[in-house]
C-alpha cells in the first residue's frame, strides 16, 4: 500500500449510505401514488406495471419527457424544494394529456452534486404530490450524485412519463376546421417557461428580492413564482368522456404562437382575440418592468393560459360550462378561420 490511505466511493462524494436512506425515506410518499396495475415497489431494477388492455380496442401508449428549467434556480435561492416536483410531473403528464391519453406511470431522475437526504425527499414530496393530482403511479426513479458536476446544494430534475389511449380516440386535430371554437384554461401562473427571461426582470433589471411582496402581488414575489404548473389532466379526462375535443394544444415553450400551430391542418389558422381573457398580474409586471413587446409576451410565456382545446361551436358553452364546474377557469379566446398554412393571428 506504500503507505497510502484506502480511498473509498464516499471519500470521492458519493454516499451509497445516503441513497439508501433517502429510498427509505420516500417509500411512504411513494407509496401514495399506487394503482393497481403496479405490481413493484420502489427500489428495484425496473418498474412493473401491468396493462389492463380489455379496457381498449387498440391500446396506444403515449411517452412524454421533460424537465422544470431554470425555475429550480428560484428553489435553490428560496431553499424550498416541495413544489418543483409538481412541475416536473405536469410538464409531462399535461403533454400527454392533449392526445387524449391517461397518464398511467412516471419516473423521475435527479441528479446532484451531494445527495442531502431530507433534500430530496422535500423534491418527492412534490412529486408524488404532482403523481396524485393526475392519478398515475411514481414507478421509479433515478438519485444520481456527481460530484463536480453540480454546484453544492443544486440539482437537475428530469421527468418520464407513459399514458395510453384507444388507437380510435386519439385526439391529434385532424379534424379542426373553419369556425371552430378556441377554448382556453387559465394557468396557474408562469408555469414552467420563461424563467430566465422572468428572473433577467425581476432580480436584475427591477432588482427585487424574493421575500419582496410589490403592491400588485398578493404574496412574495418568489412564491409567486414558484406557483407550481397547473395539472389539467383530470378535468380533460373528464371533458373527453362527454364531448368530442378536436384538438388540445398544451401551452409550454413558445407560448401561444408556436403550440396552438402543432394541432392545426395545413389549411387552418387561429384566431386570437387578445382580450378575452384574465392576465394575471405577473405577466403584467413582466411585461412593464422588462419594456416587454407584447408579441414576445405571446411567445415566451404562456400569458395566462395553460392550455387550449378546440371544440365545434354547438359544443362551446357545455365545455366551458363543465370546466367551471371542474373548478377552472375558462375562456372563448377565438376561432378557427381558413389560411393557406397554420398558423396564429392576434387581433
Amino acid at each position: 500500500m506504500n503507505g497510502h490511505k484506502p480511498i473509498t466511493y464516499k471519500d470521492a462524494g458519493v454516499d451509497i449510505d445516503a441513497g439508501n436512506h433517502f429510498v427509505n425515506l420516500i417509500k411512504p410518499l411513494v407509496k401514495q401514488t399506487s394503482r393497481p396495475e403496479v405490481l413493484t415497489d420502489i427500489g428495484g431494477f425496473g418498474g412493473l406495471f401491468s396493462l389492463n388492455s380489455s379496457k381498449y380496442k387498440r391500446p396506444t401508449l403515449v411517452a412524454a419527457t421533460d424537465g422544470v428549467g431554470t425555475k429550480l434556480k428560484l428553489a435553490f435561492m428560496l431553499d424550498k424544494h416541495d413544489t418543483v416536483g409538481i412541475d416536473l410531473v405536469a410538464m409531462c403528464v399535461n403533454d400527454i394529456i392533449v392526445q387524449g391519453a391517461e397518464p398511467l406511470f412516471f419516473l423521475d431522475y435527479l441528479a446532484t452534486a451531494k445527495l442531502s437526504p431530507e433534500q430530496a425527499v422535500e423534491v418527492v414530496k412534490g412529486i408524488t404530490e404532482g403523481c396524485i393530482q393526475a392519478n398515475c403511479a411514481l414507478l421509479g426513479g433515478e438519485t444520481a450524485e456527481m460530484p463536480g458536476m453540480y454546484t453544492g446544494g443544486e440539482y437537475d430534475l428530469a421527468g418520464f412519463s407513459v399514458g395510453v389511449v384507444d388507437n380510435e380516440k386519439i385526439i391529434d386535430g385532424s379534424t379542426i376546421t373553419n369556425g371552430d371554437i378556441i377554448i382556453g384554461i387559465a394557468s396557474s401562473g408562469l408555469h414552467s417557461n420563461g424563467f430566465s427571461l422572468a428572473r433577467k426582470v425581476f432580480l436584475e433589471t427591477l432588482k427585487l428580492e424574493l421575500n419582496s411582496q410589490p403592491n400588485d402581488l398578493d404574496k412574495p414575489l418568489g412564491e409567486e413564482l414558484l406557483t407550481p404548473t397547473r395539472i389539467y389532466v383530470k378535468s380533460i379526462l373528464n371533458l373527453i368522456r362527454d364531448f368530442e375535443l378536436k384538438g388540445i394544444a398544451h401551452i409550454t415553450g413558445g407560448g401561444l404562437l408556436e403550440n396552438i400551430p402543432r394541432i392545426l391542418p395545413q389549411h387552418c389558422k387561429a384566431i386570437i382575440k387578445r382580450d378575452s381573457w384574465e392576465k394575471p398580474v405577473i405577466f403584467e409586471m413582466l411585461r412593464q418592468g422588462g419594456h416587454i413587446p407584447e408579441d414576445e409576451m405571446y411567445r415566451t410565456f404562456n400569458y395566462g393560459i395553460g392550455m387550449v382545446l378546440v371544440v365545434s361551436p354547438n359544443n362551446a358553452e357545455d365545455v366551458i360550462g363543465r370546466l367551471v364546474g371542474l373548478g377552472e377557469r375558462a375562456y372563448l379566446i377565438g376561432e378557427i378561420a381558413q389560411a393557406d398554412t397554420s398558423s396564429v393571428e392576434l387581433i
